[in-house]
């Protein structure tokens, strides 16, 4: 089987709901993802054999085939550039890494690019589905499905609450650890630990044209008391907007290559692919799969927890990394070095390779070797990479 290489890894700094990527169209802001990993390796745009977009709302303008849409918005690739979308959830992009990763390790392809994009301003979380319902055109939940789960509302939140109880955490845990996702956010800002990483946007503001390039949710005044001052989703729960990830603009991709191509190429990787898992298992609590896909990727990568440098978990809501730690016995020095979605913010459909740009990155530059990365998704599904940094 062929060696699947990670050669880049961009994204954009996140934008906030209506905030400085919001006049961006998402086409458009795709393309500069997929611009800048094409410009910055160097490999012939031509070479690209295809291009695997996660996007989660695919409607209006996420909508008309998003990932072929960026090929055509595109300054660098050609139009003879194949693309498809692809929807798993918050973990679409991190499968546009694993597709790409099979179709290099398959030998049928050589050069794909994996990407992701939500504009979540532009396109509201869900949009794709309530707009229909309002419409009066169905509900995604067919008889078949209301029949194994009777009653039943799949919901995130409501996951995320299960999850806090079901493994004894408390409030002020929970606001802790997203304090914590600011402080390292804050810290890897100021170091520049996000440079090699972020495409920068040009945007308009109020004070005329500047490029983003820094990412608008991190609170660099948030203290724990404020974090802990938040309104409760549910005056029964322990779960605030402060704990849980910001909604997010963005776009990322990341460039997968085959041995013989990169050779071809003259290129230097900076990673290779050495495990690909993806699992399911229960649908209404949901959000904790990531715990028992991580299982199922060491035994099958003949790995130890130990083995790992880093690790990148989502912060959907602080109580999913925050179970996986304490189911996996992982060192929480390792988990989320660089802050995660808390403060930086979570674009759905981009956050699989927006967390792989901010994993392999974090590798090279502390000279480690292991890196992690798990997303929990809707539907109670789970994406697991493990990559070797080179």
């Amino acid at each position: 089987m062929s060696t699947a290489y990670i050669v880049d890894a961009v994204r954009t700094a996140g934008g906030r709901r209506g905030g400085r990527l919001a006049g961006v169209h998402p086409v458009d802001l795709l393309a500069e993802s997929l611009d800048a990993v094409v410009t910055r390796s160097g490999i012939d745009p031509a070479s690209v054999d295809d291009v695997v977009t996660g996007c989660v709302s695919q409607a209006g303008e996420q909508g008309g085939q998003v990932g072929r849409m960026g090929v055509l918005a595109s300054k660098v690739l050609p139009q003879s550039t194949p693309a498809v979308s692809i929807d798993r959830q918050c973990g679409s992009s991190q499968q546009a890494i694993q597709f790409a990763a099979q179709a290099v390790m398959s030998g049928t392809q050589d050069v794909v690019i994996a990407s992701g994009v939500e504009s979540m301003t532009r396109v509201p979380m869900g949009s794709n589905m309530t707009l229909h319902m309002k419409e009066g055109l169905g509900h995604y939940m067919s008889p078949g499905v209301q029949e194994k789960f009777p009653g039943v509302q799949f919901s995130q939140f409501m996951g995320a609450e299960m999850i806090a109880k079901k493994h004894g955490m408390s409030k002020d845990e929970l606001d802790a650890f997203a304090y914590d996702s600011h402080q390292k956010a804050i810290a890897a800002t100021n170091s520049g630990a996000f440079e090699n990483e972020i495409v920068p946007v040009k945007v308009e503001t109020p004070e005329g044209e500047e490029m983003h390039k820094v990412d608008e949710g991190i609170r660099f005044d948030a203290t724990i008391e404020g974090i802990a001052g938040v309104k409760l989703i549910d005056p029964k729960g322990m779960v605030t907007a402060a704990s849980a990830s910001q909604i997010c603009d963005g776009s990322s991709a990341v460039l997968v290559m085959s041995e013989e191509a990169v050779k071809a190429q003259g290129v230097t990787p900076l990673a290779r692919i050495h495990n690909l898992t993806v699992t399911a298992g229960d649908p209404v609590i949901m959000l904790e799969e990531p715990l028992f896909a991580t299982d199922r990727a060491l035994e099958r990568a003949g790995m130890k927890m130990s083995d790992i440098d880093l690790y990148e978990v989502n912060e959907a809501f602080a109580p999913v990394p925050m179970a996986w730690l304490k189911h996996t016995g992982a060192d929480p020095e390792k988990l989320n070095v660089n802050g995660g979605a808390i403060a930086l913010g979570h674009p759905l459909g981009a956050s699989g390779t927006k967390l792989m740009a901010t994993l392999v990155h974090a590798l090279k530059a502390r000279g480690k070797k292991y890196g992690l990365q798990t997303m929990c998704e809707g539907g109670g599904v789970a994406n697991v990479t493990i990559v070797e940094a080179l």
